[in-house]
């Protein structure tokens, strides 16, 4: 592979120390290797290019499986590997959708490489959609959640199925007390970037804000208002209460997308889509969000609710900041409440000024488009079809994301009522589709 190519195709200038000491340590024979670096760092790119060099192209059948959490992380990382353009066909399997429809996609693409949360995993190993003698290379991402107490009998059961793995990578942003004995790690390497005195990056600035009332809603409207169109996550603990969060800040002007693990694939999707290619600045999430989303341009991080302990607040913060960017967190404290004593940084008052402006409107808005991939559309075609039959410019439209069925686009949201009332009935490459606006 030519990593120089790779790194220019995925807008990234040169590798970090951590990933350079990650490929050499993996690189290196068929050694175990445990990766610590912190969250932000870059470590999917870190595992990846070094491993992707062990795969033969010209073997049609799954050689690695990396392991992850959640389906977010799934589709991100597979992703990252077909933007890659080397060669190597990765897909995305997780629950929420019927097996048997991954299954024809996986005859269909015969992936090299496959993201896969440990359930479905098991699932396509038990069916023989997936042969476990072909897979070389075990993948454990995030593996402090992984192989916690949730994962800990499927994880179990596909370690134990994967006898034929000759390399073991698993990555973290947090240490783990131990590794169960059932991931049969050899002896290895351990690549260790993580600074225990540091328990966030220094260029992440902590600040508490006092709000007034129990109910923070009003405080958190106010601060949304003085960061305007920055982007900001807002961390709640329970799926209701995101709602509640996230209809209040509708109702009040804002244009914002929600994340919890109750909400149906589609809507996950969009809600990512939305706020990562500009058409909302706010994220109402569970820390569903705190893992998986590798969004490099998030401003703030806001704790409406206190984190449950120093792990998801690691997590939490790690959306920001990334790579060498800088970022802010933000504690809005009730009344009675207190830092967690687990918050180690140094922190600062902020006070809300008095004078505020209303909530910004975003400039992009995004529209679904009902064709993709399997259609034999490309992202050059829908941005043709954007101009040609929406009457946009280029300057218009900004992120495109292709999927297998479907696409999605940013356009300038001053522009979005006329994109949906121009391309109504359209053809895009002679195939009629759908373009509706995702709210």
């Amino acid at each position: 592979m030519d990593i120089q190519k790779i790194l220019q195709k995925l807008n990234i200038s040169s590798l970090n120390d951590m990933q350079i000491a990650t490929g050499e340590a993996i690189s290196k024979a068929w050694q175990d290797v445990v990766v610590l670096s912190p969250t932000g760092s870059g470590k999917t790119l870190a595992y990846l290019l070094p491993t992707l060099e062990k795969i033969n192209p010209q073997l049609p059948k799954v050689q690695m499986t990396v392991i992850v959490p959640g389906r977010e992380l799934a589709l991100q990382s597979a992703n990252v590997v077909n933007n890659m353009g080397c060669g190597i066909r990765a897909m995305a399997l997780y629950g929420g959708r019927p097996t048997m429809d991954e299954h024809r996609n996986l005859r269909k693409v015969l992936p090299h490489v496959v993201f896969a949360t440990p359930g479905r995993m098991n699932d396509h190993l038990d069916k023989g959609n997936i042969l476990p003698d072909d897979i070389i290379i075990l993948v454990i991402d995030e593996f402090d959640k992984c192989l916690a107490m949730g994962f800990h009998d499927e994880m179990r059961k596909l370690t134990e199925n994967l006898i034929h793995v000759r390399q073991r990578v698993l990555l973290s942003a947090t240490d783990a007390d131990s590794i169960p004995h059932f991931v049969n790690l050899r002896h290895g390497v351990r690549v260790n970037f993580l600074n225990e005195e540091e328990q966030v990056p220094e260029r992440v600035k902590v600040f508490t804000v006092q709000s007034p009332e129990k109910d923070k809603l009003s405080t958190l409207k106010r601060l949304l208002c003085e960061l305007q169109n920055q982007s900001s996550i807002v961390f709640l603990n329970y799926r209701d209460s995101v709602e509640r969060t996230d209809l209040f800040l509708r109702n009040e002007g804002f244009v914002t997308s929600a994340l919890h693990g109750g909400m149906e694939q589609k809507l996950r999707e969009d809600a990512i889509f939305k706020f990562s290619n500009g058409s909302s600045y706010i994220l109402v999430a569970t820390d569903l969000a705190s893992r998986g989303l590798d969004i490099p341009d998030i401003d703030n991080i806001i704790h409406y609710h206190l984190p449950l302990g120093s792990d998801e607040y690691i997590h939490r913060v790690g959306r920001t900041a990334r790579w060498q960017a800088k970022g802010q967190t933000f504690f809005i404290l009730a009344p009675e409440e207190t830092l967690p004593d687990y918050i180690e940084a140094d922190t600062e008052e902020h006070v809300i000024p008095e004078q505020l402006s209303s909530p910004p409107h975003p400039r992009m808005a995004t529209v679904y488009i009902g064709k993709g991939k399997a259609d034999k559309i490309s992202k050059g075609d829908i941005v043709g079809f954007l101009c040609k039959k929406g009457g946009l410019q280029m300057s218009d439209i900004g992120r495109v994301d292709l999927k297998d069925r479907y696409a999605y686009a940013a356009v300038a949201f001053d522009k979005l009522s006329q994109v949906i009332r121009m391309t109504k009935g359209e053809k895009i490459k002679g195939i009629k589709t759908i373009v509706e606006p995702v709210r």
